[in-house]
């Protein structure tokens, strides 16, 4: 029995050491650890949506490079102008002989090629963006592959030789500025650095003063980039100097591949965000909450201990040996057994313990033939059950509270403001993602179309299935007629409801009920080159819902939904059901909050929420109502729970929390562990000795644990043979013990 005694006592203390460690930790002053944490997600996010503009922007000149129909009759001027002409933020262009890097054709401002040797990509793999220098500003370099029809390698070769024909590459660079960066958030500065901790670019967003004038943070992001190693993905977080009560968090985001070896691991770009947020002057410590619950557990754990080695472990040990005793001197010889039985059986403790004392002392009588068999009184009082009960009650007693009463956070005053701003922020950043994908996909779509006029329903089919393979994003591609009907499709079935034919180009929503919400960009189809547009063709591309799904999803962002304008949902990074509503009703009338006056985009806004999973930290922001998503009435809504964020008052009230799960957990554990091993055979023996007292000699007592209890249960089998035999010779009028061989047999036993 030590062994349930002992863990409860050890398991006890060691809960309060916990607590005394977790809740010690927290302190509050200062920049909240949250406020640094969402301004290195929010770096991060920045530079997330930096690399995906990039690399769309490189993918989209390698498939015009691709998709260019070169000839042998191509000239390298024609072909430049043909490649770049719908290229609006190109500065320069310039078309190189890939095999001698000789330079062809050149247009727009000068393109600065040194250090760009042409030889060097003559081969199949792609070519990653180069970051150069020009005029003194910093631009990308985009590099393509242009291949042409082969041709005889030298017409003046012997006319008997069988003339050799080799491919011909060229290799369009295009230099653009660095992509637009936006700030989000009011007060805040997002700036791109180089290797060298330069910016580059920068963007405000309010009233914000740039990085730049806070003491060093580009040059310390800097070499806090170089400093991650390999890690391309890495970010991280800055303190500025403190300037009256306030103090610049900034934080730091490789623009890397997040993903491995990606096309811009090599530009070296830092993206820097910061924004001054006023420094906490109230500062909270739990020590000393820590150390007075952790000294209530500790005297609960030890005075636990006390009473049960004094009421139960002490008086059993004494029980046992009691029973040793009897048994002696109901199988030894006529002084032994004398001398042993002489003596009366104490009776300790309380319960079932005194009740099997009572039964053993009754036994001792009737072995000496003091008294015969004799019913023992009915039991009364309380027994070691209601003892373990107590127990868990009083362990409850310092767990119930800590649970439900101490320590709890104040959801309305909790969430630090900068936090809450972040979140907001981050959903901003995550409608842009959302944005430039459903952008990209209307781009790419409007591109396919403006290829199609003039081609036969064949070649147009090329085209479609060309476009579907490179864009992956597409589950399907087809054209409709003016009836609504479908007159070519490539990829999957279409999954659309609404048959119509919009006018105009954009993105729209073509069911509203269903398994799979189905969002599609659609433009219109000219008749052919520099005709008007035919009536009612129009080029649809059913995105997958998936592709929105996998953009969704950051780290401690929460959930993250995408919803039309009646609230319903499109897509989630979490899962969901078409159309369904937002899962608590203070996400809706946040979303409806978000809403402006009539024909306007709206404002993003935040709140925090206390959900029945807790509080939480929660933002809605629109989509922007121009471009291909106009008049959508979309919207991004966010939810992270703020168990998941570093705030002061939800970690005190979790850790507080847990500690008196841990409490209660061991607690019941331990004394539910004590009740089987200890008070529940304890009862049963008690049952067995009182029959055994009053005569009932056939019950034979089986041990069932090889303990303390287990070895009183075998003497009480010693005593009842012995009984028995007494019995037996009374009846034959012969008054002997038991025999030898049987006692060396139940002792063997």
């Amino acid at each position: 029995m030590r062994p349930p005694l002992a863990s409860l006592v050890v398991l006890l203390l060691v809960v309060a050491a916990l607590t005394v460690i977790g809740l010690d930790g927290i302190h509050t002053g200062g920049i909240p650890q949250a406020a640094l944490d969402g301004e290195q997600r929010i770096a991060a996010d920045t530079a997330l949506s930096m690399r995906t503009a990039i690399q769309a922007e490189a993918s989209t000149v390698r498939r015009t490079a691709h998709a260019y129909p070169a000839t042998s009759t191509s000239t390298p001027t024609t072909a430049l102008k043909a490649l770049t002409s719908a290229r609006k933020a190109a500065l320069g262009r310039a078309l190189l002989d890939a095999r001698t890097g000789k330079l062809l054709a050149t247009g727009g401002k000068t393109v600065p090629l040194s250090g760009v040797d042409a030889r060097t990509a003559s081969g199949h793999g792609e070519i990653p963006p180069r970051l150069v220098t020009s005029g003194g500003t910093r631009q990308l370099l985009y590099f393509a592959r242009v291949t042409l029809p082969a041709q005889q390698d030298d017409p003046d070769q012997d006319q008997y030789q069988a003339p050799s024909r080799t491919e011909r590459q060229w290799l369009l660079v295009v230099s653009e500025a660095l992509p637009a960066l936006t700030a989000y958030g009011d007060g805040r500065t997002a700036e791109v650095l180089d290797a060298s901790g330069s910016v580059l670019t920068t963007a405000v967003h309010g009233k914000a003063a740039p990085a730049v004038a806070h003491s060093g943070l580009p040059a310390a992001a800097a070499r806090a980039a170089h400093g991650s190693g390999s890690d391309t993905d890495a970010s991280g977080s800055l303190l500025g100097p403190t300037t009256g009560s306030r103090r610049p968090v900034a934080g730091w985001a490789q623009v890397a591949s997040a993903t491995g070896p990606g096309e811009t691991d090599d530009l070296g770009l830092v993206v820097l965000t910061s924004r001054a947020v006023p420094a906490t002057t109230t500062a909270a410590d739990y020590s000393r909450f820590a150390l007075e619950a952790a000294g209530a557990l500790a005297v609960v754990a030890l005075l636990l201990g006390l009473v049960l080695y004094l009421s139960v472990q002490r008086p059993l040990l004494r029980l046992y040996l009691s029973a040793g005793r009897l048994a002696r001197g109901a199988n030894g010889s006529e002084p032994t057994a004398r001398a042993e039985l002489s003596r009366p059986v104490p009776v300790h403790g309380f319960g079932e313990l005194a009740r099997i004392g009572r039964a053993l002392d009754a036994l001792r009588r009737q072995l000496l033939g003091e008294s015969g068999p004799q019913e023992l009184p009915a039991r009364r009082g309380p027994g070691y059950r209601a003892l373990a009960v107590v127990g868990v009650v009083v362990v409850a007693c310092w767990s119930v509270p800590m649970v439900f009463l101490l320590n709890r956070a104040d959801i309305a005053t909790a969430v630090p403001a900068p936090v809450l701003a972040d979140q907001q922020a981050r959903t901003e950043i995550a409608t842009q993602r959302i944005q430039q994908s459903l952008d990209q996909s209307y781009t790419d779509l409007s591109a396919a179309a403006a290829s199609l006029p003039g081609k036969s329903r064949a070649a147009q089919t090329d085209v479609l299935r060309q476009s579907l393979a490179d864009h992956k994003q597409y589950r399907s591609l087809y054209l409709l007629d003016r009836s609504g009907d479908i007159t070519l499709r490539v990829g999957g079935t279409p999954l659309r409801t609404l048959v119509h034919v919009p006018g105009g180009a954009g993105i729209t929503n073509v069911n509203t009920s269903g398994r799979i919400p189905v969002i599609a960009a659609y433009a219109q189809v000219r008749a052919g080159k520099g005709k008007a547009q035919a009536a009612g063709v129009v080029l649809f591309g059913e995105i997958d819902v998936k592709v929105l799904n996998s953009i969704l999803p950051r780290p401690k962002l929460g959930s993250v939904w995408v919803t039309d304008r009646d609230d319903k949902v499109l897509a989630a990074s979490v899962g969901y059901r078409a159309f369904q509503s937002l899962p608590d009703s203070g996400l809706t009338r946040l979303v409806r909050a978000t809403q402006g006056a009539p024909g306007t985009t709206g404002t993003a806004t935040s709140a925090v929420h206390d959900m029945s999973s807790g509080p939480s930290v929660d933002a809605a922001a629109p989509l922007a109502q121009s471009g291909p998503t106009a008049r959508l009435g979309w919207h991004v809504v966010t939810a992270e729970p703020a168990a998941g964020l570093q705030i002061p008052a939800v970690q005190a009230e979790q850790r507080t929390m847990l500690a008196g799960i841990l409490g209660l957990a061991v607690g019941a554990a331990c004394l539910g562990w004590l009740h089987v091993v200890v008070v529940r055979p304890l009862r049963a023996v008690a049952v067995l000795a009182e029959r055994l007292a009053g005569g009932d000699r056939r019950t034979v007592l089986h041990p069932v644990n090889h303990d303390e209890i287990g070895s009183v249960t075998r003497r009480l089998e010693l005593v009842r043979q012995a009984l028995t035999e007494r019995d037996r010779a009374a009846r034959s009028g012969h008054a002997a013990g038991p025999s030898r061989s049987l006692r060396e047999n139940t002792l063997h036993r």
